[in-house]
């Protein structure tokens, strides 16, 4: 503020000792019109002369040829027309000298008040020499604060009315799930509402070494047919025609909305599902449960880990992935050896997400303290009937008489869990 203000401050300083009339434009001069009236009285008074000279001619005339000439009434006519403007003028000027007498006055008033009526805003100079008063009469150099009052600000009525604030018009979104664990299992689709495969239920293998002319052994094997139900996936909302209509984006982003809430209850139920109502069978409770092989540590969470895939790999299945809880996995990460130093994760480096050579999937879907270890790609094959799908009507319910608007998301998948040895799940509970 400082260096802004001292060139105004200059100004102002010079202001204050300069003769009246000098800075910026004078103002017109009430003593300038009062002359001008004067001589224009002068003239008139000269003019209503010649017209009343004019006249006498007139009726001279008349008297002694019974007529006037063509000449004396046009001068008579002329004379009269000046003296009616000449009129006018007086009058005009008259006016004036009053009101410039009144305005003198008002800035006189103000002048001796220290501030100016009729106007909110004030130049920075104007301003500046109102804030300093008789302090300015007193300035011989250095620093002099002025507290400059009546300006315009950023408020309402001043000029908070001309800023007009930045809008980004793209929502902040609340943050969605990374969907996996679907992905770890195989794909298929239906165009029926269940899904029908044989399995494999006996296998009892009688090959043996054979002699000549020896009896060799017999084998017998078995199958029996497994289904999977086609089960839906679904949820509504409601919204008025009016916002609908107004908000470019509504639709689109509830549409995406209603899609990611039946991907996320897919993935829960492929996880999870307990296989009872409307449920789908999940890994979860079709997985074989942990059970460690004797006589091999099963101390930590990379023990527990290695075991489980051991336990896949003694039932002739071979794991390809692992999923954890991501508390879970920053835990192994942030395992130590008896010196501090880190088992496995590196901060410097940022492993991958891998542990005993297989992939390791974060979810939040998973429990913490919960794993699950698996071949999942021959253990599981999702099927779908029809995908996600959003749907639109005004027919529900009070919604024509309403002006309102349903949206329906919705999709038909089935389950089927075909190889349950394939895949062990447990705890990190260490007694």
């Amino acid at each position: 503020m400082r260096k802004l203000a001292m060139p105004a401050i200059s100004v102002a300083a010079l202001a204050a000792t300069c003769p009246n009339g000098v800075i910026g434009s004078p103002l017109s001069d009430a003593g300038d019109a009062e002359t001008m009236l004067v001589e224009v009285n002068q003239k008139l008074d000269k003019l209503n002369g010649e017209v009343k000279q004019t006249a006498e001619t007139a009726l001279k005339e008349a008297k002694d040829a019974g007529e006037v000439s063509a000449e004396v009434k046009q001068t008579a006519d002329k004379l009269l027309s000046q003296q009616t403007a000449m009129n006018k003028v007086v009058e005009d000027l008259k006016a004036l000298v009053e009101g410039m007498d009144g305005k003198v006055k008002d800035v006189s008033q103000q002048v001796a008040e220290g501030m100016p009526s009729g106007s909110s805003v004030q130049s920075f100079g104007q301003a500046a020499v109102a804030a300093a008063g008789d302090r300015l009469q007193a300035y011989a150099g250095g620093t002099l604060t002025l507290n400059v009052e009546n300006a315009i600000t950023t408020a309402a009525g001043s000029g908070g009315g001309m800023i007009f604030h930045t809008e980004e018009r793209d929502p902040v979104e609340m943050a969605r799930r990374q969907l996996k664990i679907v992905d770890l299992i195989s794909r298929g689709s239906t165009d029926t509402d269940k899904v029908k495969y044989t399995k494999q239920t006996t296998r009892t293998d009688g090959t043996s070494m054979v002699a000549e002319q020896g009896t060799y052994g017999a084998s017998s094997y078995g199958w029996s047919k497994a289904e999977a139900d086609v089960r839906k996936i679904g949820h509504i909302t409601h919204i008025s025609e009016e916002a609908m209509k107004d908000a470019a984006q509504l639709q689109t982003m509830v549409d995406t909305e209603l899609r990611y809430g039946c991907e996320l209850k897919l993935e829960t139920q492929v996880l999870a599902g307990d296989n009872t109502g409307e449920n789908l069978g999940g890994l979860l409770p079709n997985a074989t449960p942990f059970l460690a092989a004797n006589g091999l540590p099963n101390a930590t969470r990379i023990d527990r880990l290695r075991l489980a895939i051991l336990q896949v790999a003694l039932a002739d299945h071979v794991a390809d992935g692992i999923t954890l809880n991501p508390t879970d996995w920053a835990a192994i990460e942030l395992l130590k050896d008896g010196n501090g130093r880190f088992i496995w994760g590196n901060p410097g480096t940022g492993n991958g997400p891998t542990l005993w050579g297989k992939p390791v999937v974060e979810s939040n879907s998973m429990s913490a303290g919960e794993w699950l270890v698996g071949a999942f790609k021959m253990a599981a094959t999702l099927y779908l009937r029809s995908d996600v799908e959003v749907l639109i009507s005004s027919e529900h319910g009070t919604n024509f008489v309403e002006d309102m608007l349903t949206m329906k998301g919705r999709m038909r998948a089935a389950l089927a869990v075909k190889r349950p040895a394939s895949l062990v799940t447990g705890d990190f509970t260490f007694v």
